[in-house]
């Protein structure tokens, strides 16, 4: 390596050049695709320690620093005990790198359960953190949206998702600059008796904590609002965030297949179809996901990306510039120092600040 690295988890500031662990195996194309990604973010400046089979990485050049590293556990069905047991996996590898200071950040192709996992066990929760949660802004044209979590815990508490809140504000603050964002619970209706007994404790906790908060509590939020503009911040579960995720993206897709399909069907479609060729090029590009690179996996000790298993190269290459740049804006520890300052870390004995709970976190 030319640079130097330093050692996050001493709390030393990084280097202006920050190199990005990334996780080759678990891609839907293969570790080749990621390396080829991996190759375009190392083009665009990055620079990248990648964990994967060298006999299928092949040299992606400049900037990549290849680690044979052929075991993964990205389809393990207990991801926490493969995690610990398999110390030569991929991802184990990735994360062992950010937690030792080789690198500022982990990117995970595929397998949110190891990557998760290999965060807790080797990067380590952030001090006050219970559960660490996917973030991921939404590509809605004409505003920002950022969902979270989106997958990284199953099942939440109240204080979880008051966490979260204080979180995904300190997030759309940091990396889109909005100030004062609005915040907004995800619920089966807009009125505060409504949604699950979860959702009507976080939503009355919220609401004590408002006056003092960086951002502007505005309730509980439907479906239908997600994408509307109704808040820059939607709070829920893992559990719930993935199903809306996961929806929403294939209503994107069945809705961009059947514009194509209509411009093909006659002649006078083709037509018109070509006239809007250019506008329809450019929206596609707007509410691709690969152009968002992925979600923040936020509330370690230092900031992971996770991309979606499916994206391509271009994809795989947005979500490593993506963590470039949250390392160079130190994300991880803007987002902590404001949820430090609005008194949202909880207290943890010193001697259970690095030990058991971890364990339990990491089976989704």
């Amino acid at each position: 390596m030319v640079v130097e690295r330093s050692n996050r988890q001493e709390g030393i500031t990084a280097p202006t050049q920050p190199v990005i662990a990334v996780d080759a195996n678990g891609a839907d194309l293969g570790p080749a695709e990621v390396a080829a990604g991996a190759a375009i973010a190392a083009q665009r400046g990055a620079r990248v320690l990648l964990f994967g089979p060298v006999e299928q990485i092949g040299a992606p050049g400049a900037g990549v620093e290849v680690i044979d590293a052929p075991v993964s556990i990205a389809k393990s069905a207990d991801p926490a005990r493969a995690a610990r047991s398999t110390p030569d996996a991929s991802i184990v590898q990735a994360a062992r790198a950010v937690a030792q200071g080789r690198a500022d950040a982990l990117v995970c192709a595929g397998g949110t359960g190891a990557a998760l996992a290999a965060g807790l066990f080797n990067i380590k929760r952030a001090r006050g953190i219970h559960r660490p949660a996917l973030a991921l802004p939404l590509p809605v044209p004409g505003h920002t949206v950022t969902l979270l979590d989106v997958g990284a815990n199953a099942e939440a508490r109240r204080e979880h998702l008051v966490q979260f809140a204080f979180m995904g504000a300190a997030l759309v603050g940091s990396v889109f600059g909005v100030q004062r964002p609005r915040v907004a619970l995800l619920s089966n209706g807009s009125e505060r008796e409504r949604g699950s007994a979860l959702v009507q404790e976080a939503h009355a906790e919220l609401l004590e904590r408002a006056a003092g908060a960086s951002f502007e509590f505005v309730g509980n939020v439907e479906g239908g609002d997600v994408l509307s503009g109704a808040a820059e911040v939607i709070v829920t579960d893992g559990f719930t965030g993935n199903i809306a995720l996961k929806l929403i993206e294939g209503v994107s897709s069945t809705v961009l297949g059947a514009v194509r399909h209509a411009a093909e069907s006659s002649i006078a479609s083709k037509l018109g179809g070509a006239l809007m060729m250019p506008s329809l090029r450019a929206f596609r590009a707007q509410i691709d996901p690969e152009g968002q690179g992925g979600a923040y996996l936020l509330g370690l000790r230092s900031l992971g990306v996770v991309p979606h298993g499916k994206f391509s190269r271009n994809g795989f290459a947005e979500a490593i510039l993506r963590a470039r740049r949250g390392a160079q804006e130190q994300i991880a520890e803007s987002t902590h120092a404001a949820l430090e300052s609005a008194g949202a870390l909880r207290s943890v004995p010193a001697d259970l600040a690095a030990s058991g709970p971890d364990a339990s976190l990491a089976t989704q």
